[in-house]
C-alpha cells in the first residue's frame, strides 16, 4: 500500500502565495506538472504568476490563459507552459495545444486540471487553493518523489 503524503499551507497574505510559487518554481523541473484546482477567485492565476515570474527571473507580463488557453514562456532551465483548460469541452483537446507531448519536456502549470480526465499525468502535484477569510489555504499532494518532502522543509526554513 503506498502512503498518501499531504502538505496544507497557510497563506493569509498575497506575499505568501508569491512566496510559494517562489519555492515552486526553485523546485519544480522539466516534466513536473502542477493541477492549480480551487473556485474561481481562489488565487491560482496568482499562483501560476508569482511561480512564472520567479522562474524567469524578472517581472514579466504573465496574462491568464483563459481565452488563448496555453501561455508559454522560454525560461532557463527549459520552457514553462501555463494552460486553463476551463473551456475545454472533452479531453482530447489536449492533444490539439500540444500538451501531452509538454507533459514530457517542460514544467506545466494546469488551471482546471478536471478537464484532463484520463490525461492527467500520473506524478503530477495536485496542489488545491480554497479561500480563507481574507487569504488562502493550499493543500498539495502526488508529485514526484521528494517534491513535497523538499516543499515542506523549504516552506518551514522560509518561514
Amino acid at each position: 500500500m503506498v502512503a498518501t503524503e499531504a502538505l496544507s499551507l497557510d497563506l493569509p497574505l498575497p506575499v505568501d502565495t508569491d512566496r510559494l510559487g517562489a519555492l515552486l518554481s526553485r523546485l519544480l523541473r522539466p516534466g513536473d506538472t502542477v493541477l492549480l484546482a480551487g473556485p474561481v477567485g481562489a488565487g491560482k492565476t496568482h499562483l501560476a504568476r508569482a511561480l512564472i515570474q520567479h522562474r524567469l527571473g524578472r517581472a514579466e507580463d504573465v496574462p491568464s490563459p483563459t481565452f488563448t488557453l496555453v501561455q508559454t514562456y522560454d525560461a532557463p532551465g527549459g520552457e514553462v507552459w501555463h494552460a486553463d483548460l476551463y473551456r475545454l469541452s472533452q479531453p482530447d483537446e489536449v492533444f490539439e495545444l500540444g500538451l501531452d507531448s509538454a507533459f514530457d519536456t517542460a514544467l506545466c502549470l494546469i488551471e482546471w486540471p478536471d478537464r484532463l480526465g484520463d490525461l492527467t499525468p500520473p506524478q503530477a502535484l495536485h496542489l488545491t487553493l480554497a479561500n480563507k477569510g481574507d487569504g488562502r489555504w493550499a493543500t498539495l499532494h502526488g508529485g514526484r518523489p521528494g517534491l513535497l518532502a523538499d516543499l515542506g522543509r523549504d516552506w518551514a526554513n522560509a518561514s
